[in-house]
């Protein structure tokens, strides 16, 4: 087996290997820049994508209160006697 760095662990398991921290403006920079990045949806794939979340649900709720029922009659069916 090699000794490679990977096997033997990461850069943060060092003794002595400090973080720095970083200041807040430098910190708030960095997140607008990151933001910026940000590609938001138009309206109509927000629409569609409200719908298809919505369907998703009902759909699982469905499935989720079928089980519930049958589970619950055959409970009864067995301890009812």
């Amino acid at each position: 087996m090699s000794d490679s760095s990977a096997v033997r662990g990461s850069r943060d398991d060092r003794p002595g290997d400090e973080r720095k921290r970083t200041s807040i403006p430098t910190f708030y920079r960095q997140v607008v820049a990151e933001l910026r990045k940000v590609v938001y949806p138009t309206q109509e794939q927000l629409v569609t994508y409200f719908f298809v979340v919505m369907v998703f649900v009902i759909v699982m709720m469905a499935i989720v209160s079928a089980l519930d029922l049958g589970f619950g009659k055959l409970a009864f069916a067995i301890f009812a006697g």
